[in-house]
């Protein structure tokens, strides 16, 4: 009996020192795909131009069970946002921040064939950007994203002055115009876009959505230069216009009706009439 005890007692002890260490494992294992921890591998490689590690870091945390939207959501931007900050406070180099600038690039591009694709909704949008490398990447990381989820996208990046924006905005006649990721020089050309826009009316369904780069550092200038809606990253900006439509969907919907009604309630009093002249007749 005693021996009997003492081997269930050890057995169980063992379990549950096996149990620990799983769990202790499995902690580990989820520590180390959690996407800070990514992106605090990454950053260092990045800045170093080591692009066969940073490689191996995405495949890593792509076969670890991180779907490439977070990868571009939880670790891309970020990183983007964190490698202009310390270009713009000289804590690196140029050199640095073009190497780092290009590879984050080829993991945006690798991350891009790796998103779940959903159907065209019929919303087209119109997306510019900023003018350096590093803001022509925050944009690129938003059009992605948009036209992964059924957004019909045109991405003009960078360096377009706004007299050729409103003239392919008045051709291709987007449901949205989003200034993205954009400098802060841009500022005074998007509030002569959204001001000629507005001025002849020319699309009045049309939305112009601003954010990321100085619309994030700048609060308040998305409101004060008269933007429609503002996000402060990419899946932000995907979140945004899908309220969007949404809303737009409700606003047609409720149109729709409001003229059906009228339409019945105009034969509902043509047919009173008509009963009525019949009566006096």
């Amino acid at each position: 009996m005693n021996a009997n005890k003492n081997a269930n007692q050890n057995a169980n002890q063992n379990a549950n020192k096996n149990a620990t260490k799983n769990n202790n494992s499995t902690s580990e294992h989820n520590a180390e795909f959690a996407p800070d921890m990514i992106v605090d591998r990454l950053l260092p490689k990045l800045i170093e131009g080591n692009r066969e590690h940073v490689r191996s870091i995405i495949a890593r945390g792509l076969a670890g069970g991180v779907s490439s939207e977070i990868m571009a959501e939880c670790v891309a931007w970020p990183i983007h946002e964190t490698l202009h900050k310390l270009f713009r406070k000289d804590q690196i180099e140029q050199v640095a921040f073009n190497y780092a600038t290009r590879a984050l690039r080829n993991v945006v591009d690798h991350l891009q064939l790796g998103y779940h694709r959903q159907q065209r909704n019929g919303q087209r949008v119109m997306l510019f950007c900023g003018p350096n490398e590093n803001e022509d990447l925050g944009g690129q990381l938003a059009a992605d994203l948009l036209e992964a989820a059924g957004f019909e996208v045109t991405f003009g990046g960078g360096g377009v002055s706004h007299d050729e924006i409103l003239g392919e905005v008045h051709q291709r006649r987007p449901n949205f115009l989003v200034l993205f990721a954009s400098a802060a020089s841009d500022a005074p050309s998007i509030r002569l876009i959204i001001d000629a826009v507005k001025g002849v009316n020319a699309l009045p369904s049309m939305e112009i959505v601003v954010g990321g780069g100085v619309f994030n550092r700048a609060g308040g200038l998305a409101d004060a230069i008269g933007a429609s809606r503002v996000a402060k990253s990419p899946a932000h900006l995907v979140t945004t216009l899908q309220e969007a439509k949404k809303e737009i969907t409700r606003s047609n919907s409720s149109v729709v009706n409001a003229s059906k009604q009228r339409s019945v309630d105009a034969a509902a009093c043509s047919a009173v009439k008509q009963r009525s002249m019949r009566a006096v007749a």
